[in-house]
């Protein structure tokens, strides 16, 4: 099955962890050795494979244990400068986001207890 953006986590991480389990096989590991390769416990492995929730850096372990993490870049690609940016020199690359405040919360001053 091919997982789809517009599927509920709930499928998503079914679909992730059925695909976790045939590699596992593929590669003709017990959950047991898994476990032991990727420095988790085979609950965790267990938890993954049922299509349950496992912190990410026990993911991450499991996936480079399977040979799998040469895919990660691919989940999160890297930023790349667009053609416009590099056509206006005045355009920087961003480093935070922020949301701007209205004009009536600049001219409200700020004070120290409550209100009488």
């Amino acid at each position: 099955m091919r997982i789809a953006p517009t599927m509920p986590e709930t499928t998503m991480l079914a679909e992730l962890g059925q695909r976790t389990k045939q590699y596992r096989i593929g590669m003709n590991l017990t959950q047991i050795e898994l476990a032991k390769q990727a420095g988790v416990s085979r609950s965790t492995i267990e938890r993954l494979e049922a299509g349950n929730s496992v912190q990410l850096d026990k993911l991450l372990r499991i996936l480079r244990a399977l040979r799998l993490s040469a895919n990660l870049d691919q989940l999160i690609p890297e930023t790349s400068i667009r053609p416009i940016q590099l056509a206006d020199s005045k355009v920087e690359t961003r480093r935070r986001a922020y949301k701007r405040r209205s004009k009536a919360t600049k001219e409200q001053p700020w004070t120290w207890g409550e209100k009488t």
